[in-house]
């Protein structure tokens, strides 16, 4: 399942990679072993996007090194963020990324929690210019961020909106979600298990046998599916180092997606656990 870029249309996988915590590993080859398999699984899979940043402590350069190690970054959509104060700063930081991430040219470089949001929109304009980035786009993770994030985006174009989207978190549907689908700005969804309390609400409760109809096998399936079947969303980045969650999160971009009314019944029965 792909969706597009609305600002190009280039095709993109819905199901995504997120780093944070879990790619932190520094330089223990113990702890890098299971995220070497699982960025292997992940592209076999047909997953594409993996999306970092600088403050995920060691993060971009575990995944750097490991892209390199499997010859992958032709197969990757590689997306990372700046996390800093100045014009200076916010150059320096970007062309640490670079090399941690060991690209030439950054396929997303998002302007992590509006930090210094108008100063880094310029430099990234013009790096997108130079075509030394891809596309540029701005992130938040808090619904109390919202209106900022919408003002920003009336604001200035960017080409991708990253923010938290999920059964347990809906806010960003009243207003920036649909504002992104009528100015053709990708949505990435990030915390969509609302960093695993999702998990915990649903422990030892079965899925509802209607779940099959939209093929979800798990109740990781069922929290994807909903959020990448409203068509606002082009990518859903599940954070991972686990190669047998890789396989569970991927499959969720298979088969049939819900419609309105099958997220409707989704959502209330979420609700009701």
């Amino acid at each position: 399942m792909t969706r597009k870029i609305p600002s190009t249309g280039e095709d993109i996988p819905a199901i995504g990679l997120g780093t944070w915590q879990v790619f932190d590993a520094g330089n223990d080859a113990a702890a890098r072993a299971p995220l070497r398999e699982t960025l292997s699984a992940f592209v076999k899979a047909g997953g594409k996007m993996i999306d970092s940043s600088p403050m995920y402590g060691s993060a971009e350069s575990v995944a750097g090194d490991l892209v390199a190690e499997l010859g992958l970054r032709d197969k990757l959509f590689v997306a990372t963020k700046v996390w800093t104060r100045g014009r200076e700063d916010g150059m320096r930081e970007m062309e640490t990324s670079f090399r941690r991430l060991k690209v030439k040219q950054m396929d997303l470089m998002q302007i992590h929690n509006l930090l210094d949001v108008d100063v880094h929109t310029k430099t990234l304009l013009d790096w997108k210019s130079k075509n030394r980035i891809r596309y540029l786009g701005i992130t938040h993770y808090t619904a109390s961020a919202h209106a900022e994030v919408e003002r920003q985006l009336k604001k200035e174009k960017y080409d991708f909106l990253q923010i938290n989207y999920s059964l347990a978190e809906r806010d960003s549907e009243k207003r920036l979600l649909p504002l992104c689908l009528e100015n053709k700005i990708a949505v990435i969804a990030n915390r969509p298990f609302a960093e695993g309390a999702m998990f915990k609400r649903v422990r030892g409760k079965p899925l509802p046998p209607w779940a099959a109809e939209i093929g979800a096998a798990s109740w990781a399936q069922y929290f994807l599916k909903w959020i990448v079947g409203l068509p606002a969303v082009t990518c859903a980045i599940p954070g991972t180092g686990n190669p047998a969650h890789i396989a569970d999160n991927v499959a969720a971009g298979f088969g049939a997606l819900p419609d309105e009314a099958m997220r409707k019944r989704m959502a209330e029965h979420f609700d009701s656990l």
